[in-house]
């Protein structure tokens, strides 16, 4: 994370604080020497008792000496010095005559201002050399001077105390397979050597959030048992134009001295970016000037030294030509979303270091989070242990697991929501809507559960399909079938109750995204054909999209989205309208129960079952 910088302003106001609480507090001890202040009444008494023998007076204060003898008679130290607030006392002249008082000035002993001064002057120079040493901290530096901004922030781990290994990454098969390679070359670079072969200088990480880049990154360099450099990108943006290369000139520079080894640069984005120069000032001179240093050390370095370099992005599309050429970062490896082998194996993985009853089965979790990045699914496992110590039990369960995936999906059940009887039933009818259709078509995937308990994330039910394997295909058949099942919410308010609510808008939302992406990517529309008239914007962040196409055909693709989804509307009104009793019976269930699972909504459909209307 990067530093957020201090203007010098802040810390000349800090010294300046110290010279004043310097001179307020810690002066006074060095100036007291042996000057007591006593109360005026006191300094009345020993007047009146003719025990004064000088006296000095301010505009302030009565500085003034006791009598007393060298052999300690009195009890009083000789000439010892006292003072008191003066007061409007108009009498004091007549006090001093009668009692006999020299009138000699006599001022309290201080340091010298030359002392003072020194003194002052070396604790400013400490708490300075404290601020500059904590600044250069903070900006990468590793000395108390201004030379060290240059230095680098990079973490080291020498002699893989990153603690991972290959056993720590599961679901990532094809990129433990392309990275085995480079913890091979620096196991063994003589069987390369030999042949000629080189090794390539970099590898790019390339994949959406939480699929473990840099996770893989840290188990080769435990693999391979070497030092492993890691930095994000963003710590080479300096406030100061030109730190950013000399911290890559740093970076690179450790890494010669202690090759062979490993540079994990994460967000290489950060600084990579292509440059354009787009803005009219140039562009960024301190980005570009760091990228062009990181280019130049990649070209300078021998690889046969072993020194490899792995970058982590998930905009690859935003990266700098010159960066991903042959000769710098020569492997591009993507670290894609795990499949469902893949999900079962991250889950058993992360169950490892939780108490888990014998009997879980993590085929069904693996199911049911198609489209789950490693972290999502470690969250998972967390969520279930959190779970199974909330509710007083020691290990993990399946209920637990299976309860994390919806917490996951829809958020926490909102136990203290109170919804009306009316609104209760339009919830559950709109449910039981899409399982029907869903149940009634081909091609859809089975229903798994039904719910009508309102979750944190705002739904107020749900109805959860789970495929019963993977598909990386789907045709447009299923591509219908799935907006037909969306509308069929809608469908059942319209049919039940004559009216519709608000309840259907982020059905409607991705209804309308998956046909205009049917049409604009997919090639599924007969007007349009094999045309893309959309492109993808960062396809690992949200996936964007971009029309291409001229406004005439923008306004017919509005026209064919439309249609297509009017379409799967009138396919879901027929299906409801044919199955209403069943609708009825098992919305009735459904609302005695507020929970059923997919067996129990097909054995009602199937006629296995009765529904509450036939108890």
């Amino acid at each position: 994370m990067e530093n957020k910088k201090k203007p010098f302003i802040y810390y000349w106001i800090l010294a300046l604080l110290a010279m004043f609480l310097f001179n307020t507090f810690l002066l006074p001890l060095f100036t007291k020497d042996a000057m007591e202040k006593v109360s005026y009444d006191v300094f009345l008494g020993d007047l009146k008792n003719e025990n004064v023998s000088e006296v000095q007076v301010n505009e302030d204060n009565i500085y003034f000496i006791l009598k007393g003898t060298k052999d300690g008679e009195t009890g009083v130290q000789p000439e010892k010095v006292y003072v008191t607030s003066r007061m409007d006392d108009s009498m004091l002249v007549d006090r001093l005559d009668k009692a006999g008082v020299k009138f000699n000035e006599v001022k309290p002993k201080q340091l010298s201002p030359l002392i003072s001064t020194v003194i002052m002057l070396v604790v400013f120079a400490l708490f300075w050399r404290f601020v500059m040493s904590k600044m250069t901290g903070k900006m990468g530096g590793m000395g108390g001077n201004a030379m060290s901004f240059g230095k680098s922030s990079a973490k080291v781990y020498v002699k893989a105390q990153t603690g991972k290994t290959f056993v720590d990454v599961a679901g990532q098969d094809e990129a433990k397979e392309a990275l085995t390679e480079i913890v091979d070359f620096l196991h063994n670079p003589f069987k390369y050597t030999v042949v000629g072969a080189k090794m390539p200088k970099g590898a790019l990480l390339v994949g959406p959030p939480g699929t473990g880049k840099t996770l893989l990154a840290q188990a080769v360099a435990g693999e391979a048992n070497v030092p492993f450099f890691s930095i994000s990108g963003s710590e080479f943006v300096e406030m100061f134009v030109g730190m950013g290369a000399a911290k890559v000139r740093d970076l690179f520079k450790q890494a010669n001295e202690k090759a062979p080894c490993i540079v994990f640069i994460d967000e290489i984005d950060t600084i990579g970016k292509k440059r354009d120069g787009g803005n009219g000032m140039g562009g960024n001179d301190e980005r570009e000037q760091t990228l062009n240093q990181l280019l130049t050390e990649m070209d300078g370095f021998d690889g046969k030294k072993g020194v490899v370099i792995l970058a982590a992005t998930n905009r690859p599309e935003t990266l700098d030509k010159a960066l991903l050429r042959p000769g710098r970062f020569d492997r591009r490896i993507p670290v894609e979303l795990p499949d469902l082998q893949g999900r079962e194996s991250i889950l058993k993985v992360h169950a490892q270091k939780v108490t888990m009853e014998d009997n879980i089965d993590f085929g069904p979790i693996a199911r049911a989070t198609a489209g789950a990045s490693g972290a999502e699914l470690a969250n998972i496992i967390n969520e279930g242990a959190l779970r199974a110590v909330r509710l007083g039990r020691s290990k993990v369960s399946q209920s637990d697991l299976e309860e994390s995936v919806e917490v996951i999906l829809a958020g926490y059940q909102r136990k203290g929501a109170v919804v009306s009887k009316h609104e209760k039933e339009i919830i559950a009818y709109h449910e039981v809507g899409h399982a029907l259709v869903a149940a009634k078509q081909k091609n859809s995937a089975p229903v798994h559960k039904i719910t009508i308990i309102p979750r944190t994330s705002g739904a107020l039910g749900y109805t959860m399909q789970v495929d019963e394997g993977e598909f990386f295909l789907m045709d447009r058949e299923k591509a219908f079938n799935k907006i037909a099942t969306l509308t069929g919410g809608r469908v059942a308010e319209e049919i039940c109750f004559n009216s519709i609510t608000t309840g259907a808008s982020n059905d409607i939302e991705q209804a309308t995204r998956m046909a205009r992406a049917m049409i604009t990517r997919y090639g599924m529309s007969e007007e349009f054909g094999m045309v893309a008239l959309e492109t993808i914007n960062n396809q690992y962040l949200g996936g964007d999209t971009t029309l291409a196409c001229s406004n005439e055909t923008a306004a017919k693709i509005d026209k064919a989205v439309i249609a297509m989804i009017k379409e799967a509307h009138d396919k879901a009104y027929d299906i409801i309208s044919e199955n209403r009793e069943k609708m009825d019976e098992i919305a009735a269930y459904l609302l005695e129960k507020e929970t059923i699972t997919g067996d129990e909504f097909m054995e009602i459909l199937n006629g296995e079952k009765k529904g509450r209307d036939e108890l």
